[in-house]
């Protein structure tokens, strides 16, 4: 593609999307694209935050261009930026689309941007419509879409949606890749020395934001139920509250599960990922609704097995009975599953099938499906 601007929170912002971007830059600079990150200087007003913090205290990614100059809610902002991208004349700039909140100031920047008779825009989109719906989420959607010419997905489900506002506009399914920018795994009784947790118990892993859609509470009333009572196993809760705390403790409290549980409930940067999965015997994903989870790819890239729940692209990504479980969105379908893989000793058997899998999602087979679709 030659000159590409990626248009995406990067660093010091923190989280899954921001790996991404930058995780995206590494790899088409290795293919000899000229790449800079135009991230965000104000992501969301603090009111529209659930977190603590939206700035991540990692170092910068090395030899990655980025620049902090998109504010997402001032319109003049949009008009410079747009501006600035026009002038400048990318052959591409991948856009990356995860809120509804984002597509007026997305929107408008690539407009502009692509009035320059040059320069394509390729979306990488995840909710075009949310799990967490709000007033003028369409409305704004569909002013984001009529900006682009192309979008990638990583869901089949998200593709379905993006054909209830264009039928035309070409769309490219593309597996989310592996996430291998958290380094390479560590033995076990390193990782429980390093979370001061005892090598006497099997752990298992909730790891990422805690919001209502991803299904902890299910996981809890799970872990209440007799079979997986008296496997003896524990759950480890890595990652921030962005939801009430109160729904959760008080499933722990109700069912006496407080020795059975380790919240570890703050960001968890990105040097102490390895940890959480290195100790983890089985990572669950319980949520009620999904598009598809860069959990699964941290996952593989661990060679680490997975419950995930039948919705959304979730079971697009794991194959059932080799990577994992697909279970109904239930405490006891998840409950069978947990059972099984303890009592049964399955976790030897899932690790080939999890080593090979990585071929299925690799960063090169991202960028050619971008380029692919760029240059259509």
């Amino acid at each position: 593609m030659g000159k590409i601007l990626i248009l995406s929170p990067a660093h010091p912002l923190r989280g899954g999307i921001a790996s991404f971007s930058e995780r995206l830059a590494m790899e088409l600079q290795a293919e000899g694209d000229e790449v800079v990150i135009y991230s965000f200087s104000l992501q969301y007003p603090g009111f529209l935050f659930p977190g603590t913090t939206q700035y991540s205290s990692d170092p910068p990614p090395a030899n990655i261009q980025i620049e902090t100059v998109v504010n997402s809610v001032n319109p003049f902002n949009w008009l410079k930026i747009g501006q600035r991208i026009k002038k400048l004349r990318p052959d591409v700039v991948i856009v990356r689309y995860w809120l509804p909140f984002m597509g007026p100031s997305l929107g408008t920047i690539l407009r502009l941007a692509k009035s320059n008779g040059h320069t394509r825009v390729i979306a990488i989109t995840d909710n075009v419509i949310p799990h967490e719906k709000r007033p003028g989420d369409r409305l704004f959607t569909s002013y984001f879409l009529k900006a682009v010419d192309g979008c990638v997905v990583m869901s089949g489900a998200v593709k379905d949606d993006i054909r209830t506002f264009t039928k035309t506009k070409p769309v490219a399914f593309l597996p989310h890749p592996i996430y291998d920018n958290y380094g390479t795994a560590v033995d076990r009784n390193t990782a429980l020395e390093a979370l001061n947790l005892s090598p006497s118990h099997q752990y298992i892993l909730f790891f990422g934001f805690i919001r209502k859609y991803k299904g902890l509470d299910l996981l809890l009333e799970a872990l209440a139920l007799p079979a997986v009572k008296e496997l003896g196993i524990k759950l480890i809760v890595a990652g921030e509250y962005y939801d009430q705390a109160s729904v959760y403790e008080e499933i722990i409290a109700k069912n006496q599960l407080e020795e059975d549980v380790i919240l570890r409930t703050q960001f968890i940067g990105n040097e102490a990922v390895k940890y959480y999965f290195a100790a983890a015997s089985l990572v669950v994903q319980p949520y009620r609704s999904a598009t598809q989870s860069g959990i699964s790819q941290i996952a593989y890239h661990f060679e680490k097995p997975m419950i995930v729940t039948r919705v959304g692209g979730l079971p697009e990504i794991v194959k059932d009975g080799k990577e994992g479980y697909i279970v109904e969105v239930s405490p006891e379908a998840i409950a069978d599953a947990l059972v099984d893989f303890f009592t049964q000793q399955r976790g030897p058997e899932f690790v080939p099938h999890l080593a090979k899998a990585k071929e299925r999602f690799s960063w090169e087979n991202m960028t050619a499906g971008i380029k692919q679709l760029a240059n259509q």
